[in-house]
């Protein structure tokens, strides 16, 4: 399962770095193309800071800080330290995000973004974000899901010492 989680965050870095390449190429020159105007365009965004562009210019800071979270993650992967069949997966899910952001950091100074959703005035942002908010987000299901199955077996009715 490990090679096959490993290809899965291989193949998901390199459509994300496929298509940053394409936004440079297409969407660079032309800054924004509606796909849905007023609601959904592609806008070409370098962003040199977090999230959101939180943490603008820490670019050594983020780099570490991503690094040192990936390499962790990939550890516990490739020890089988994380449990169940879907977990492993979302986790790849985190670490593919990372990589596709951390491979810009490192080698173009910021992030491309390119994924506009104008009419909630959100952040642009890219799919190796949506990789990570993905992941992140069935991970704290997950985790829920696994706390009350607990909870419900913590309070569940037990009999007493006469096995009445």
């Amino acid at each position: 399962m490990v090679i096959g989680i490993l290809s899965f965050i291989l193949a998901l870095v390199g459509i994300d770095q496929l298509f940053k390449y394409l936004v440079i190429t297409y969407l660079q020159p032309v800054g924004s193309l509606p796909l849905a105007k007023g609601i959904f365009h592609l806008t070409y965004v370098e962003n040199f800071g977090a999230a959101g562009g939180i943490l603008q210019g820490k670019q050594i800071l983020l780099i570490v800080v991503t690094s040192i979270v990936i390499a962790g993650l990939l550890i516990l992967l490739i020890l089988k330290k994380i449990p169940g069949r879907l977990l492993p997966w979302m986790l790849g899910l985190v670490i593919a995000g990372g990589i596709g952001n951390l491979l810009d950091r490192i080698f173009r100074g910021f992030v491309i973004d390119y994924l506009d959703f104008c009419w909630i005035h959100y952040p642009v942002f890219n799919f190796a974000d949506c990789c990570v908010v993905v992941g992140v987000f069935f991970i704290a299901v997950s985790i829920l899901r696994t706390e009350r199955k607990q909870e419900k077996k913590d309070h569940a009715p037990k009999g007493d010492a006469d096995g009445v």
